[in-house]
């Protein structure tokens, strides 16, 4: 299971990098201390949105999206480093990882829900 998971958040660094494509559009805005960033698909619908702190680090929620505007993941980001509770969604499942330090600590399966 826990290799299931490595396949999902590799997908979604992937995404992330594949977000950097010139093809890939960029809308980033000043939030208070935040840099609230929003990447998008070449048919303009949104990839993926989160933010940075002042340091250019990731920091807060962080959601994907599929080319057809379904979630795909959600997740948080302290600093950079991913933390608490995230959400990734596959083929109808949907797979709660809880990080600690950066580390999986606990894989859970729940509804095939799609509005967490």
């Amino acid at each position: 299971m826990k290799k299931y998971i490595l396949i999902l958040a590799v997908l979604f660094m992937g995404v992330s990098v594949y977000a950097q494509d010139k093809n890939i559009t960029v809308k980033h805005e000043q939030k208070n201390d935040l840099v609230e960033s929003t990447y998008f698909y070449a048919d303009g619908t949104v990839q993926q949105k989160g933010t940075f702190n002042k340091e250019g680090k990731l920091h807060g929620t962080w959601t994907s999206f599929d080319a057809n505007g379904n979630k795909i993941a959600v997740g948080n980001y302290e600093n950079g480093k991913k933390v608490g509770k995230w959400t990734f969604w596959a083929n109808g499942v949907a797979k709660e990882v809880n990080y600690v330090n950066s580390k999986i600590a606990k894989i859970t399966e729940v509804s095939s829900n799609n509005s967490l």
